[in-house]
């Protein structure tokens, strides 16, 4: 028997902050994967991370090439569902960050597509593979906090001055609900399913501002509340997860620190790879504190996952089904935005079984 397992081609689609940062590191840690291909209009950029890369400056042939087993896209928002769309066709497995698409309409389209031609369609949804998410899991997991009534979850950065980049300027796609709301919401529906209702509010607060820089989302369950909340103007004072429950509450103060760790130069493997120091706070009602270790964290293990549902070794870790409602939730707080009252997401009963939660 041959237990040779074969390496997966992958090709990356753009080289900003995204394909730079995360994608790339990302694939080259994983055993089974090979970035063989960066599509960038910046060979010196990329050439200089990447010695020896084979750069294209078009997409095109990238699709076009009979090597490349799969294609990971993190280029602009606006052009996720066009590419997807045209590497399936291509033949090709497709990664695609998030946001999975721009609406509804185009992510039902690209799950059609990716079931008429058989291929692997995966959300880039790193972020389930956080330190601070992990732990906050396994302490809901835990029934250390009985059922859990107020869940809130804050990704915040102080940013004061506006950044000439797409993320940040006006246009489809743009702003920081479609940065950072994907994240949000996915972990939201991860830990809870579908919300009953979702209420949203967004705004534009930094001077000078063309896309919204603030988000406030609440999503009802019953009489749980889940608060989901991302702002360009904060120093300091919020901690990344609160949770209240009927036996105790729970608080992670700082973020995850693979980002940071990857912006050093540090990849999965590496000593200290995805360690949190940060501990998990759990306090009991009585006034006392529990501290307990936040479990490290490894996004490598989103490709690893990708790698083996290609290979037809498990399954697609994250799916065209569940990125559809997570943007039906991204639709809803926009529409909620809009128009100043609640709303209902616009899912059939076969789209809202792409949820199972987990136990809490």
């Amino acid at each position: 028997m041959n237990d040779v397992s074969p390496t997966l081609r992958m090709a990356l689609i753009g080289y900003g902050y995204a394909g730079k940062t995360f994608h790339a590191p990302l694939i080259r840690a994983v055993p089974g994967l090979s970035l063989a291909t960066v599509v960038s209009r910046d060979a010196a950029k990329v050439h200089a991370d990447l010695p020896g890369m084979n750069v294209v400056a078009h997409a095109e042939e990238a699709l076009a090439d009979p090597r490349i087993d799969a294609i990971v896209i993190a280029s602009p928002n606006d052009t996720h569902a066009p590419l997807a769309q045209a590497a399936m066709e291509a033949g090709k497995h497709v990664v695609v960050d998030k946001p999975f698409a721009l609406d509804l309409v185009q992510a039902r389209a690209l799950a059609s597509i990716a079931a008429r031609h058989d291929r692997v369609l995966s959300v880039f949804q790193n972020r389930r593979w956080d330190s601070d998410f992990l732990g906050v899991r396994q302490m809901m997991a835990q029934g250390a906090l009985g059922e859990v009534t107020h869940f809130e979850s804050h990704i915040d950065r102080f940013r004061p001055q506006v950044r000439a980049r797409w993320r940040e300027q006006a246009g489809a796609g743009s702003g920081l609900w479609y940065d950072l709301g994907p994240h949000l919401v996915d972990q939201a529906l991860c830990l809870f399913g579908l919300p009953d209702r979702v209420w949203g509010s967004l705004a534009i607060q930094r001077e000078g501002g063309e896309s919204p820089d603030w988000a406030h989302v609440v999503l009802e369950y019953g009489t749980r509340r889940v608060i989901l909340h991302a702002g360009m103007l904060v120093a300091g004072g919020t901690a990344r997860f609160t949770v209240h429950g009927t036996q105790g509450s729970l608080v992670k103060p700082r973020i995850d620190q693979q980002e940071a760790q990857l912006l050093a130069g540090i990849r999965p493997g590496d000593d200290g790879w995805g360690e949190d120091a940060d501990d998990l706070m759990l306090y009991d009602g009585h006034g006392q504190v529990t501290h307990r270790r936040t479990p490290a964290g490894d996004q490598s293990r989103y490709y690893a996952a990708f790698r083996d549902a290609v290979l037809g070794r498990g399954a697609n870790p994250v799916t065209p089904g569940q990125a559809i409602t997570v943007m039906a939730v991204i639709e809803a707080a926009m529409a909620s935005s809009a128009e100043g009252r609640a709303q209902t997401l616009s899912l059939s009963s076969e789209e809202r079984d792409a949820w199972q939660p987990a136990s809490n």
